[in-house]
């Protein structure tokens, strides 16, 4: 795709500088990468199978359904951690071990992961925030986050019912999103051939087996509180995945960059990426760990090939050299971030 972002010459010098800069200074050390990996990955799969294998053991209905949502926060924490690197092409040389191990972490999550994948790497890295390029901004019309978009009398009340909406989004993309997409000419360059198809109901049938046909034939609890224990940890997961999500580009202080009538976008590449983004403990590798490199967020939309380890280290010099230049990146804590994207939603619910 052509760059459609407007040539700011300073700009440019600055990104090559912060390239450059990146390149001399950061400590790669791939013994300590390859452990620190391991290390990441047997914590969050340990996790992930011991919550499962739970589900089998405990005979309390309660427990139960308590123990599915530790499982689903779980899980997506995993998913975080290893299929966000995994779709970037960060943690194997090879694409094609990395997309396999992709798909199979993001199956574990219900969603379509090449559909994800799709929109993730060539339209919203691409242009974030900007209307018409970026495809996380095609939400529900119930949540208004962007300047000058249609504005209904129910967004006045947006920043009361979001949370209570954000609740059902997972079980939206798993169960209506995907399906659309799977049977739309979604404007997206991928042809859908005989394995594009295969992969999507295969993807579907493991995750409906694995948590809810497995669980009503072999947990210790009828169908009907199998189903409680999915629906709830959808609801729990649903509102930890969204607002974290959201925190990363609708904040207060993110932007919002426009397209002319020819696609040109009023902002530099450079400027867009940061100005749209929000980090959240950027230095922290504690949260890091945690987040899956989410909170770096605007390390991640300028260094996409590099793994999320690397974020803090890499955040440290990038805030320096903005803030040599007159940059200021955008950043909260984490609920601070929450906080402010509720204040978004208010101000974008007020009448223009």
């Amino acid at each position: 795709m052509k760059d459609k972002h407007i040539h700011v010459a300073a700009d440019s010098q600055l990104l090559k500088a912060i390239y450059k800069r990146v390149e001399q200074e950061l400590v790669i050390d791939k013994s300590a990468f390859m452990r620190m990996i391991a290390t990441k990955f047997l914590v969050y799969f340990s996790l992930t199978v011991f919550a499962y294998l739970a589900l089998y053991k405990i005979a309390d209905p309660m427990g139960f359904v308590g123990c599915f949502v530790i499982y689903g926060f779980i899980s997506l924490l995993f998913a975080f951690n290893f299929s966000h690197d995994f779709s970037h092409n960060t943690i194997f040389k090879s694409k094609r071990l990395n997309h396999i191990c992709f798909v199979a972490i993001y199956t574990l999550v219900g969603a379509h992961a090449e559909a994800w994948k799709l929109r993730h790497v060539n339209s919203h890295h691409y242009a974030p925030n900007v209307e018409d390029y970026d495809s996380d901004l095609k939400i529900s019309k119930l949540i208004r986050v962007v300047p000058d978009s249609k504005q209904y009398w129910f967004h006045a009340y947006q920043h009361l019912y979001a949370p209570l909406a954000y609740t059902t989004y997972s079980l939206f993309w798993i169960f209506i999103k995907d399906f659309v997409i799977l049977l739309s000419d979604d404007g997206y360059a991928v042809k859908k051939g005989f394995k594009y198809y295969l992969s999507f109901v295969l993807q579907k049938i493991m995750y409906i087996s694995l948590l809810w046909v497995l669980p009503i034939l072999f947990s210790a609890q009828p169908w009907y509180v199998v189903v409680f224990g999915f629906l709830m940890m959808h609801l729990s997961q649903s509102l930890f995945l969204l607002f974290t999500f959201f925190m990363t580009h609708h904040v207060e202080e993110t932007q919002y960059p426009k397209a002319d009538a020819q696609g040109y976008i009023n902002a530099s590449w450079l400027m867009n990426q940061i100005k749209s983004s929000n980090d959240m403990h950027p230095f922290s590798k504690t949260a890091n760990f945690i987040l899956g490199g989410f909170n770096n967020h605007i390390a991640h939309h300028l260094f996409p090939h590099y793994h999320h380890v690397y974020y803090p280290q890499i955040s440290k010099i990038l805030y320096e050299m903005l803030n040599e230049n007159g940059i200021t990146p955008n950043c909260t804590s984490y609920f601070g971030g929450i906080k402010s994207h509720l204040r978004l939603l208010k101000k974008m619910g007020k009448a223009a």
